[in-house]
C-alpha cells in the first residue's frame, strides 16, 4: 500500500505558499540624486499605492517593500514626482533617480517633530511686541485754536496714534485667540479622543467639531477631568445628543 503522506505533505505547502506565489513581493532600491546627479538627497519621502513608505538616508539611499501591482513616488519640500509602475522598473535593486532640484543652493533643514510648547515660544519670540504691547494709559491734550480751518500737527498726530493703537490692541487680541484655539487643539486631539471613545472616520471628524470644548475648561481641567469629559461627550455623541452646556468653574474664595 502506498504511503499516502509522501503525496499530502507537499500538497499541503504548495497550498501555503499559493497566496503569495498570487501577490509576489518585490523590493525596490536605490539612491536618489539632484538634477545635476552630483549630490544626494536626504530625506526624499518613498511612497506606494499600497500605503507604504520609506526615506532616503544620508547617502540618498532608500529601500522599500512592495508587490507587483504597486507604483511608486517620490516627494520632496512637498513636490511629488510622477508615478512608476513597478512591473515596467527594469532593474528594481538599482533603480536611482534625480529629482529638479539643485541641493548646492539648499538651506539647511531640521526636521522636529511638532511640540505645542516650543510652538507657542516660538510665536511669543516673533510677535513679542505685539503680544507685550499696552495701551497707552489716558493723556489729556489742551485744545489748539490754531488760524484757518481743520486740525493742527498734535491733533493730527493723536489721530493717527488713536488708530495705530486700535490695530495694535486688533492684532493683539487676535494673536492672542489663535494661541488659545492652539492649545485647545493641542489637548483635544484626534489620537486621544479615538483611543478614549472608539470613534474614527468621518464621524469623529464631526465630533471634533461639535464637541470641541472652550479655552477656558480646558486651561482649567486637569488630565483626569479633561478625559472624562471626552468619554462622557463620547456616550452623547454615539447617541445623537447634543454637547452639554459649559460652566465656570466655581470660584474656591472663602469670602463668597
Amino acid at each position: 500500500m502506498l504511503n499516502k503522506s509522501r503525496y499530502i505533505a507537499p500538497f499541503v505547502l504548495l497550498l501555503l505558499l499559493f497566496p503569495r506565489l498570487l501577490s509576489a513581493q518585490y523590493r525596490i532600491s536605490g539612491t536618489v540624486f539632484d538634477s545635476s546627479r552630483h549630490y544626494v538627497l536626504e530625506a526624499v519621502s518613498v511612497l506606494s499605492t499600497s500605503g507604504k513608505g520609506a526615506f532616503t538616508d544620508g547617502d540618498g539611499h532608500y529601500s522599500i517593500d512592495v508587490g507587483e501591482k504597486d507604483s511608486i513616488w517620490f516627494s520632496y519640500l512637498g513636490k511629488p514626482t510622477i508615478k512608476f509602475p513597478i512591473l515596467k522598473i527594469l532593474n528594481p535593486m538599482e533603480f536611482d533617480i534625480s529629482l529638479q532640484v539643485n541641493a548646492t543652493v539648499l538651506k539647511e533643514v531640521k526636521v522636529v517633530q511638532r511640540n505645542y510648547k516650543q510652538d507657542s515660544l516660538q510665536n511669543r519670540e516673533d510677535y513679542a511686541k505685539i503680544f507685550n504691547y499696552q495701551k497707552p494709559g489716558l493723556k489729556v491734550v489742551s485744545p489748539s485754536y490754531g488760524v484757518g480751518a481743520g486740525f493742527d500737527l498734535d491733533e493730527l498726530i493723536n489721530i493717527f496714534r488713536f488708530r495705530r493703537n486700535k490695530s495694535m490692541l486688533a492684532f493683539q487680541k487676535r494673536l492672542v485667540i489663535e494661541e488659545q484655539e492652539k492649545y485647545v487643539t493641542h489637548r483635544f486631539n484626534k489620537g486621544l479622543v479615538r483611543r478614549l471613545t472608539g470613534i474614527d472616520g468621518a464621524a469623529l471628524d464631526s465630533f471634533m467639531i461639535v464637541f470641541r470644548p472652550p479655552f477656558f475648561f480646558t486651561q482649567s481641567a486637569g488630565d483626569y477631568e479633561f478625559q472624562q469629559y471626552i468619554k462622557h461627550a463620547g456616550e452623547r455623541f454615539k447617541l445623537g445628543l447634543r454637547p452639554e452646556p459649559f460652566k465656570l468653574p466655581e470660584s474656591t474664595d472663602e469670602n463668597d
